[in-house]
């Protein structure tokens, strides 16, 4: 095991080098280690405040802030249900506990099969409610699209 996280460090450690001179460089670097690794290790936090001479703190500031950087391995399934005011007229809070219903786990529980979280826009209010799941945006989302995409 600690040999697999010692490649992922080196490789998160190259990642941030990539992206040392650019403007926004962290949270590029941090969300290219997202997308490569699935989330964002203490070890490769470190990593990267030593290549963007930064504090530990200031990084895990920055991972903390931003819904998208995880700081643990995150479940297969992973839904999002917008509870921004756009959704929330047309029905998002209905969907919220027709969903938690579905899967079977509460919002923002953590779970080891699905993550079901809120999130404050998806870009889509003109055709709400929305939800996302596994990356992909469901427009004027209903507890039938879930299934669709997550059967029971």
């Amino acid at each position: 095991m600690a040999e697999i996280e010692t490649k992922g460090d080196a490789v998160a450690r190259e990642i941030a080098q990539e992206h040392r001179d650019r403007v926004g460089g962290v949270l590029i670097a941090l969300r290219e280690i997202v997308a490569r690794f699935g989330f964002v290790s203490r070890t490769q936090e470190h990593d990267v405040a030593e290549v963007f001479n930064l504090s530990r703190a200031e990084v895990r500031g920055i991972v903390s802030f931003y819904h998208d950087l995880k700081t643990r391995p995150q479940p297969p399934v992973q839904v999002r249900v917008c509870q921004a005011e756009a959704c929330q007229s047309v029905g998002a809070r209905e969907l919220t506990r027709r969903v938690e219903t579905h899967l079977g786990v509460k919002l923002g529980e953590p779970s080891d099969g699905v993550s079901l979280d809120a999130v404050y826009c998806l870009g889509l209010c003109a055709q709400a409610p929305s939800m996302m799941v596994n990356g992909r945006p469901l427009a004027r989302a209903d507890l039938c699209d879930l299934a669709e995409e997550i059967p029971a």
